[in-house]
Formats: structure tokens, sequence, C-alpha cells
């Protein structure tokens, strides 16, 4: 689970320079885990420092003083409303106006002016955006399910950046920082606090300290430590605009002549806000609906739906309880997990290996322990028939028990 291959003596004087200067040893492609041992030393000895004085330039500085933040930490209230936290009224504007004007494009679109390669190139750019979040900063920078060369390195960046989200060292430090602290205070997007908040609020409101404290917990050195990664924090704004924004506006109009202000609406508009909320709903969808068959105790669960939006990444019982497994899903054909086809087709050729994932064993055993008994395969909870009241005697009101027959997950939220 490292990143750098050094051929240099002289780069082991500069592991640590790297972290400060940004700089990384020349020759550096894949990972060398004496390396990155060394930059997860320097991490883990004093992780308030590595957070504020040795980060690289380009990645953003923590400099909050937790102490005074959590004691101004009240609150908004508008229109009466009472919210857990202080607004940032940019993003409240900024994400607002973006789906207010999704509305107003695609109730005035003109739907006879609608070009077929134009729709096609929507769903291509869609699915390489959604592939970026998906098998880049989920499945290989996040979890490390899997190892990947340069060049895949750099096209999983490359697709991140399509999707206009965040910069890839926020993104994997959050979603860390979620599945080490899921449904508490120190989770960025807890679906306790709501689906609203869990699929965008979250965005909207200043990180609850916990968030931030925990944050700082978090091991990134793998992170800093990737020439990719540090391309990308660099240059972030420019690919983000490049790459989702302007590049995909101009390939309709001088490759087949589409409209300006339809291939504008198409991909900056349609696009990009269908892209976002598929990923959001990752986080609030299928942390609310759907079955757990692997563990009934943690609020993750299986959604089709969210499946077939965000590529594979609904089958979130399934992720919580495994997150290293590649696929992100025990079962499923390639139409319910895009991200896993195209991840397979990169190990065929060699671009992608260690694809990591449970024995079938485990994942038996895993579920006749803590499963709800929904698994298609191993379910093993039997609701107990109830006979006919001439058959039995009849029960005291008292000594009947009408909650037997739930699950105990169903017990506790009565």
């Amino acid at each position: 689970m490292g990143h750098f291959a050094v051929t240099s003596s002289s780069c082991d004087d500069q592991l640590e320079k790297s972290l400060i200067a940004g700089s990384v040893c020349k020759n550096i492609d894949d990972s060398s885990d004496d390396d990155i041992d060394k930059l997860k030393r320097l991490n883990k000895s004093n992780v308030s420092e590595v957070n504020s004085s040795v980060l690289p330039p380009y990645v953003p500085q923590d400099k909050t003083n937790l102490e005074k933040y959590t004691e101004n930490f009240k609150g908004d209230n508008v229109l009466g409303i009472q919210f857990k936290a202080p607004l940032k009224w940019d993003k409240v504007i900024q994400i607002s106006l973006l789906h207010l004007v999704f509305i107003y494009a695609f109730a005035v679109y003109p739907l006879e002016r609608l070009s077929i390669w134009t729709t096609l190139f929507a769903f291509f750019t869609g699915g390489l955006a959604g592939f970026g979040v998906t098998g880049g900063a989920h499945r290989f920078w996040t979890h490390r399910s899997f190892k990947a060369n340069t060049p895949l390195r750099t096209i999983l960046m490359c697709c991140f950046s399509l999707a206009g989200q965040n910069t890839l060292y926020d993104w994997v430090r959050d979603h860390r920082v979620h599945h080490k602290f899921s449904e508490t205070d120190g989770d960025p997007h807890n679906a306790n606090r709501g689906f609203f908040f869990a699929h965008v609020g979250w965005l909207m409101m200043l990180k609850h300290p916990e968030v931030i404290k925990k944050g700082r917990q978090m091991d990134m050195s793998d992170i800093l430590a990737d020439p990719v990664v540090q391309f990308h924090q660099k240059h972030f704004i420019a690919l983000k605009m490049l790459l989702c924004f302007i590049i995909p506006t101009l390939i309709p109009v001088y490759c087949w002549g589409e409209e300006w202000m339809l291939a504008f609406a198409t991909q900056c508009i349609f696009r990009y806000v269908f892209s976002l909320n598929f990923t959001w709903s990752v986080n609030s969808a299928a942390h609310m609906w759907g079955n757990r068959p692997y563990d009934e105790r943690i609020m993750p669960s299986e959604n089709l739906f969210v499946s077939l939006c965000a590529m594979g990444e609904g089958w979130h019982n399934y992720h919580h309880v495994f997150p290293w497994d590649y696929k992100a899903a025990e079962l499923g054909k390639y139409s319910v997990n895009m991200t896993t086809c195209i991840l397979d087709a990169f190990s065929k050729i060699g671009w992608a290996w260690d694809m990591k994932q449970p024995s079938k064993e485990l994942i038996k055993r895993t579920i006749a322990k803590h499963g709800d008994g929904t698994h298609e395969v191993h379910g093993h909870h039997h609701m107990k028939e109830v006979p006919h009241p001439s058959e039995v005697e009849i029960q005291d009101e008292d000594s009947f028990d009408e909650n037997e027959n739930l699950s105990p997950r169903e017990k506790k939220a009565l």
C-alpha cells in the first residue's frame, strides 16, 4: 500500500522533504513499501504537526483553533428553522442556484434540437466522471483495494477532475473519516441527521468539531506521497475547469456542430448536476433504504437504484463490512457494477493488480453472524409460523410476545 518506487539512493534524504516542499524523487513510478513506511512514521509521529506545518503548500492548511471553533459552534436560525450547525452561505447559494438553473434549463430545453451525438457524449463523459469517483477517489485512493500503475492512476485522476468535485486530498480524508466514525458526530455526512443533510446539506454547513478532530487523526501519508495526487493538488482549479466544463463543452461544438448554449447546458448543467447527485445518493439513500444482509447493526444498506446510478456503489452494507474489496460488492453482474467491469479490464492488461477481496468462507460466516437474513444465497432468518387458534391454547395477553418474530434491529427500533 505504497506509492514510491525509488531508484536513486539520494531519495532517502528527500522523503521527509517531499512532504514539506511538495518535491518528489526522480524516477518515481509505483509504490515502495519501505518508503511509504517512512512517510507513515513521520505522519504518525505528530499528527497535529503533519496537518499544519508539514503539509506541502498545495494542500489546504488546517489552521483552525479547535477549542475556539467548538466554543463558537452554534447552529443558525433561519426563518424559525433551527439548524444544528452554522450555514456556509456561499455554498448554500451556489448549490441552490445550480439546481434552480438545472430545473429551468430542463424545462425550456428545445427537445426538437436534441442531438443524438450530444446525448451519447453526455452519457460518455458522465460515465468517465463516475469512474473517476468510484474507481479512483473511492476504491483506489481511499481504500487501497488494488494497486495501479502510473498510466492508470493518471486516467483515474483525469476522470475524477471531470467529475468536478473536491480535491483528492479532501475527498479521501473525509471518506476515511466517514468509514472510521460512520453515523457519529465525527462522520462528515452523518445519516442520523436526516436524508437532506447526508445528501447535500453537509456541504452547506460548517463541519461538526468532531469531524475536524477526527480528520486530523487520519494517516494521509500515502496520498501526499503519490506524484499523481501531487499534480492534481497543485493544478486542481485548472484541471477542474478544463476537464469538467471547458473541454466537454468545446468537443460537441467543434466535432459535430452543436450549438454553444445546448452544449453548455448538456455538459455543465445536466451532466454535472446528475453526476453530483448520483455520488451524493451513496451517502444518503444507500445509508437509509435497503436490506442489510451482511450486518444489520449498521445503517448502510444494499440499494439497487443507487448501484445503477453510481456505477456499483449502492451495495453499501457489504462495502462498509468489507471496504477493502475492490468490487465494493459480493454479488451482481457487471450491469449493476460497471466500475468493477472497468477495473477487471485494466487488471487483464496488467495496469491494475493485487485486487483484494475476502474469501467466500469469511463472507458466509459474517452473514450468518450479523446479517438480517435477507441474503439471496445464505439468508437464514425464517419467520415462525403462527398456528391456528384451534391448534393451541389461548395464551395470556401478558405472556404473548407480539414482537418475537422481529429481528434484533427491528426490536431495537421499537
